[in-house]
C-alpha cells in the first residue's frame, strides 16, 4: 500500500496530484498551458503527463478518465489554466467520446476566494468556467441533496458572508475543521485535510488587506497508509502571501501548532519574497527583513521535511516569483539542508519527470528511472512540533 504526491513542472504555477492508497486522487490546481500542448514546443506535455497518471488507474464504467477531486485554491491564471481543455464541464449527459475530456467527480472551491480575486483582478475565462460550474453544483444539490451523482458533487471550502451558505452545510467545510472523504467515499477515505485559509476577514478595510496578501485555500493534509494515520503531512496554500502566514502563526501558535506542521511544504506563491515579508526587495534589498511570525507558520517541518517550489528555474536575479532570497530563507528551515529543496521545472531539466514522493513504510523520492530512491524519512515517528520562531 502507498500514496503517492506529484508535482507536476508547471512554471510559476501550480499543479499538484495527490494519489491515496486507496486509488482514489485529488488534483489541487492546473496550469496546462497552450504551448504545453504544442507537439512543437519544447515546454513540458503536463497535460498528457496527468491523463497517462489517471490512464494507469483506470477508467470509469463509462469509459470516462476522472479525478475524484479537483480542488482550486483561488482562480488566478496560473491555476486554473487548461480547464476547459481538459476538463469535462456541465451535465454528466453531455460528455463527449471524441473529447474524451476528464470528469471531475467533486469539485473543492472556495467563494471568498472568487469574490476576492474579482476585486483585485478580473477573472481570466477558464476562471469564469469553473466559478459557472461550480455554482451549477450548488444549485444541484439544492434540488436532489445527497442523491446527487459522481461528476456533479461540490465542496464548498469555507462558508460564505451574508448566511449564503446557511442553507447547504451538508456541502459546506468550516476553516479549521478536518476534509476525510473526497467525493463523499467512506471509510476513511485514505487522507484528512485540515483547512486553514482562506481566513474571514473583519470588516471591509481588512478584507482589502487579504485582496492584496493574495488569498487562497489553504489545506494541511495528512495521508493515510491503511491504518497508519499522519503517514505524511502535506501543507499546500496556493499564492498566500506574508499576511496570511502571519495570522495563522498567531492564530495556531498557542493551541494547535500540530496543525502546521509538514513533512513536504509547497512554498506559496512559487517561492516568492512576498509570502515572507513585507518589505520591498526592490527598494531595500539585503536591508529587507523577514517577518518573524509569516516565517514562523512556513518554519514547522518535522524531521527530514523537505520544501518544494512550483516555479520555473530559480536564479541570483531581480525576479520575484521565484525569489533566490526566499530559496535560500526555505532552506534554512530544513537545516541548511540544500537537498531538501526542490523546484519542478529544476527537477524536469535533470530527470524530465514530474517531482514525485512515495509514501509507504517509509517515505521516498522516485528518481527519473523506474526505480524509487529512498531519500531521508520525512517525519515518520517525529515527536510533536515545537515551536521554531524566525531567528
Amino acid at each position: 500500500m502507498s500514496a503517492n504526491v506529484i508535482f507536476f513542472p508547471v512554471s510559476n504555477g501550480d499543479m499538484s496530484l495527490i494519489e491515496l492508497d486507496n486509488d482514489q486522487c485529488i488534483l489541487i490546481d492546473i496550469n496546462i498551458r497552450g504551448a504545453a500542448d504544442d507537439e512543437d514546443d519544447d515546454k513540458p506535455d503536463v497535460g498528457s503527463q496527468l491523463r497517462k497518471r489517471l490512464e494507469n488507474r483506470g477508467r470509469d464504467e463509462q469509459g470516462r478518465l476522472y479525478v475524484d477531486t479537483f480542488c482550486l485554491t483561488h482562480p488566478d491564471q496560473d491555476h486554473v489554466t487548461g480547464l476547459q481543455n481538459h476538463f469535462h464541464l456541465g451535465p454528466l449527459d453531455n460528455w463527449s467520446e471524441d473529447d474524451d475530456k476528464i470528469i471531475i467527480r467533486e469539485m473543492w472551491s472556495s467563494p471568498t476566494v472568487f469574490r476576492r480575486a474579482s476585486r483585485a483582478n478580473t477573472l481570466c475565462d477558464d476562471a469564469k468556467a469553473w466559478n459557472k460550474e461550480a455554482k451549477r453544483r450548488v444549485q444541484r444539490y439544492r434540488e436532489v441533496g445527497f442523491t446527487v451523482m459522481d461528476g456533479e458533487r461540490i465542496m464548498i471550502l469555507g462558508e460564505d458572508r451574508d448566511g449564503k451558505t446557511d442553507d447547504i452545510p451538508g456541502i459546506v467545510a468550516k476553516i479549521d475543521t478536518e476534509i476525510s472523504q473526497s467525493n463523499r467515499v467512506g471509510g476513511g477515505g485514505g487522507f484528512s485535510a485540515r483547512l486553514l485559509g482562506p481566513l474571514p476577514a473583519t470588516d471591509d478595510e481588512d478584507r482589502e488587506t487579504l485582496v492584496k496578501n493574495r488569498s487562497s485555500v489553504i489545506l494541511r493534509f495528512s495521508l493515510h497508509i491503511g491504518d497508519d494515520h499522519g503517514k505524511c503531512f502535506l501543507l499546500t496554500g496556493g499564492d498566500a502571501e506574508v499576511e496570511i502566514w502571519k495570522r495563522l502563526w498567531n492564530k495556531h501558535k498557542d493551541d494547535h501548532l500540530d496543525w502546521l506542521e509538514y513533512d513536504i511544504l509547497q512554498t506559496p506563491h512559487h517561492c516568492s519574497w512576498r509570502s515572507l515579508s513585507f518589505d520591498s526587495w526592490k527598494e531595500k534589498g539585503n536591508d529587507a527583513k523577514v517577518d518573524e511570525d509569516a516565517r514562523s507558520a512556513l518554519s514547522q517541518g518535522r524531521d527530514g521535511s523537505v520544501i518544494v517550489a512550483s516555479s520555473k528555474a530559480i536564479k541570483a536575479d531581480a525576479d520575484n516569483p521565484p525569489h533566490h532570497r526566499a530559496k535560500e530563507e526555505y532552506i534554512s528551515m530544513v537545516g541548511d539542508a540544500e537537498t531538501r529543496f526542490y523546484c519542478t521545472d529544476e527537477e524536469w531539466d535533470k530527470s524530465a519527470q514530474p517531482l514525485e514522493f512515495i509514501i509507504s513504510d517509509t517515505v521516498k523520492r522516485r528518481s527519473g528511472k523506474a526505480a524509487a530512491i529512498a531519500t531521508k524519512s520525512l517525519g515518520i515517528g517525529a515527536t510533536a512540533a515545537q515551536a521554531r520562531p524566525h531567528g
